[in-house]
């Protein structure tokens, strides 16, 4: 078995081998160590790549296959969760509490899991890539406290997810309702969601090959898609229509 490729951290064109020389097991390790810089973390997204490792572990780099994705436009949203964004008693704020929303995705227990992959590394890479324009949160607050939320990187027409987290319930779900919405307004073409969960399968997302994967992102990366401070539009309607 290949052994996965060590990155030169004084590498300054932040270079990754081919996705397709990644491990099948485990599934989609590529590349080891060379840092978190914003410029690193940028080539990586660019290329289906995604750092994911534990405290005391080095960087882990990764792209597996099946890789889960979700269209925005296509986003399905439950009955159930349909009623609670028509009764909209929350608020949805973007990139007003970036470092909360990452600081409680870190915090929160989650199934077969031991501890968190959001080491304090991590943490203040993804708070410098949000200062650089690339990283973003869409927030849920209730009664003027936050209650759910979600994070990822946005660069051409490609949102990355990372992570979310509820403190109330469907806190998280709404956050992800209101991605899919901002998304579908400002032309973004795909969600990539890494890896399968019920979550994200119940909002459509599905697997499809990485060399599909690869070819999406040569098409949609060279959209614009938007540098900086999010900000809600005005004019999108996030409420769904009775059926």
């Amino acid at each position: 078995m290949p052994a996965p490729y060590w990155l030169d951290s004084s590498d300054l064109r932040y270079r990754f081998p081919d996705v397709n020389k990644a491990l099948s097991k485990p599934d989609g390790l590529l590349a080891v160590g060379g840092g978190l810089s914003v410029g690193r973390l940028v080539q990586a997204y660019k290329q289906g790549i995604f750092p994911w490792y534990s405290e005391g572990q080095p960087v882990l780099w990764w792209s597996p296959d099946p890789r889960f994705v979700l269209l925005p436009e296509r986003m399905h949203i439950s009955r159930s969760l349909a009623k609670i964004l028509r009764q909209g008693r929350y608020q949805i704020r973007l990139d007003s509490a970036f470092r909360q929303v990452i600081g409680a995705c870190a915090s929160i227990t989650r199934n077969g899991q031991n501890g968190t992959w959001i080491t304090d590394e991590m943490l203040d890479a993804y708070v410098s890539l949000h200062e650089a324009g690339y990283a973003h949160s869409v927030e849920t607050w209730i009664d003027g406290q936050l209650a759910g939320g979600l994070y990822g990187v946005a660069i051409g027409g490609v949102f990355f997810g990372e992570s979310m987290f509820s403190h109330s319930a469907n806190a998280s779900k709404i956050a992800f309702a209101h991605l899919g919405k901002l998304l579908t307004h400002y032309d973004y073409r795909l969600i990539d969601c890494q890896i399968a969960t019920d979550h994200l399968q119940g909002f459509g997302a599905t697997g499809i090959a990485r060399t599909d994967f690869k070819k999406l992102l040569g098409q949609y990366l060279r959209l614009p898609g938007i540098r900086g401070h999010w900000h809600l539009p005005e004019q999108v309607s996030y409420v769904p229509q009775r059926t």
